[in-house]
């Protein structure tokens, strides 16, 4: 399942070099994936019992993204292990290049019992059965 989140670059997100600082992506990256949550798990996920943590960031740059520029990031999830999945990300502009690339290492976690736990099956099912499109 791929979900597409519109951004939107905020004049606090440009560096003194007019284009979207480095660090930024990593806020942008997670807008997108809690979009692509909210599809997969809708709007009452019980964060306490079925919660997740970020365990690794991967991030290409490969053109800037600028203060006017129209940006989309396109969102999936790109393999499933036991505890954790990789979420992959395309920051895509108006011209249809792509900008930059990334990955997010998620690890399920149970804040209960302050311990990692198994991806809930429920999300594993429709991850498995989803389209990519």
């Amino acid at each position: 399942m791929k979900v597409s989140h519109q951004l939107e670059v905020r004049f606090r997100d440009i560096d003194s070099m007019g284009h979207v600082n480095n660090a930024v992506y990593l806020s942008y990256f997670e807008q997108a994936r809690m979009a692509w949550f909210k599809e997969l798990v809708g709007e009452e996920w019980n964060w306490i019992d079925a919660g997740i943590l970020v365990a690794r960031h991967e991030i290409d740059y490969k053109t800037p993204v600028s203060l006017k520029d129209n940006v989309v990031i396109n969102t999936w999830c790109e393999s499933l292990g036991t505890k954790s999945l990789v979420m992959a990300y395309e920051v895509v502009n108006d011209a249809g290049q792509t900008c930059t690339l990334g990955k997010t290492v998620i690890v399920c976690f149970d804040y209960s019992a302050k311990k990692t736990c198994a991806i809930p099956e429920e999300w594993r099912a429709k991850i498995k059965t989803l389209p990519e499109n």
